[in-house]
């Protein structure tokens, strides 16, 4: 997808890699946030831990919500609006707070996901995120270098779960997953982490809208050389494609660009093994473990 990088690829830096300059934007907004919750703790009278004790949380969480530390989740920002009689003071805040959650050069496609109707994704080197198990995030977070603070793993822990609602929502998008075998083979995090992913795998691919295939090592054709990438299309039949490499993820939102983008990706579909010989391939992998 490098030629893609041009008209109509909107490119934004990670902020959490040291690659380019930081978007502290969104925590700006957790920050801004946590100082509005705070005061209107205070005005209400109440200690933290009777607070916390009132919406869920304990007294340490409500602090690190309320210092912009912690990305608090939208049933937590609720149930604070409602404790402290905020009229809407608390709840108007949980978008712009849902999108802090993702690093910024991922909260554009983040809202395209939650706008699909069809998502495609083809991957070379580990396991997409929306079919993660909490065990290998943790894993591919803990390897990240510069090191990320524990508070930001857990914020990008919750955020790739929460993300996986898009299997099950009403209406569930058409998901089609391609990836290479090496990513099967590939033990990030230990043989154990391994195995679970690959199960998770399994359950996933049995699911009526999802279609998972893999591409051998032994295969003498390959489509996908230039590397990952992502295609999503919206309710209104707009397409996007999205790739991510060393912290900076671009979107492309040409839709001829985006429309070439899909049919390399038909033509990697191809040339994979079908969705039940991919299921069977995996089976085979776990009997290795």
């Amino acid at each position: 997808m490098t030629e893609d990088r041009g008209e109509g690829a909107a490119t934004v830096p990670a902020g959490d890699t040291g690659w380019a300059t930081a978007d502290t934007s969104g925590q700006a907004v957790v920050a801004a946030f946590g100082r509005t919750m705070k005061t209107l703790r205070t005005r209400a009278g109440l200690e933290r831990e009777e607070f916390g004790r009132r919406i869920g949380y304990s007294a340490s969480t409500v602090a690190a919500y309320e210092q912009g530390r912690r990305i608090p989740p939208p049933r937590a920002i609720e149930r604070a609006d409602e404790v402290l009689d905020a009229g809407g003071l608390l709840t108007v805040w949980k978008h712009q707070v849902g999108r802090a959650q993702y690093p910024p050069f991922f909260q554009g496609m983040a809202a395209l996901e939650r706008e699909a109707i069809e998502l495609l994704a083809y991957d070379t080197l580990m396991v997409k995120g929306l079919l993660q198990t909490e065990e290998y995030m943790r894993a591919v977070l803990a390897m990240r270098r510069p090191p990320l603070d524990q508070e930001t793993v857990e914020q990008r822990v919750a955020a790739r779960l929460a993300r996986q609602a898009i299997f099950d929502r009403p209406s569930a998008p058409l998901l089609s997953f391609v990836m290479d075998e090496s990513v099967l083979r590939r033990r990030l995090g230990g043989a154990r982490v391994l195995r679970g992913q690959l199960e998770h795998l399994l359950l996933v691919g049995q699911k009526q809208n999802v279609e998972l295939q893999v591409i051998p090592l032994d295969c003498e054709e390959n489509a996908g050389v230039d590397g990952p990438f992502t295609v999503v299309t919206r309710g209104d039949g707009a397409k996007f494609a999205y790739t991510e490499a060393q912290g900076i993820g671009t979107l492309v939102t040409d839709p001829a660009q985006a429309a070439r983008a899909a049919a390399r990706y038909g033509i990697i579909r191809s040339q994979a093994l079908t969705p039940r010989e991919s299921l069977e391939f995996v089976e085979r992998l776990l009997g290795e473990l």
